[in-house]
């Protein structure tokens, strides 16, 4: 029978390119871009509820003291920690009115990352 022997420089080389790859593969971004120390609380409609990977997003329109919408864009947990954490699909809707508690942006742009969400009948979620 013939037995073919890899040199161990490749052994070496594949080694490393495939440790490479996998600790890739577990990164995950930063959220130095969230203030941690601010809570602040915002009330208005969901607009949109993107329920998708790597994180869920909600969009809730807040009315301004001249009546005018700004649309806030909220970072959740990923769809497999709001699930293990109890949420469905179906826990914050298109038309709820909420109040929600985020960390905002660092950068003043209205969104930031979901702490939790109060629906209408008072009902609180963790984000």
């Amino acid at each position: 029978m013939f037995r073919r022997r890899i040199p161990w420089p490749a052994v070496a080389v594949a080694a490393a390119l495939a440790t490479g790859t996998c600790t890739t593969s577990w990164a995950h971004h930063s959220f130095a871009m969230f203030d941690k120390t601010k809570l602040l609380k915002i009330e208005g409609t969901v607009h949109k509820v993107e329920w998708a990977n790597p994180h869920v997003y909600i969009f809730v329109d807040v009315k301004g003291p001249n009546g005018e919408a700004k649309e806030y864009a909220l970072e959740c947990a990923s769809v497999n920690n709001l699930t293990r954490s109890g949420w469905k699909m179906s826990s914050v809707k298109v038309g709820d009115h909420v109040t929600v508690g985020l960390y905002p942006l660092r950068d003043g742009k209205p969104g930031g990352l979901l702490d939790s969400v109060t629906l209408a009948n008072g009902t609180t979620i963790k984000g």
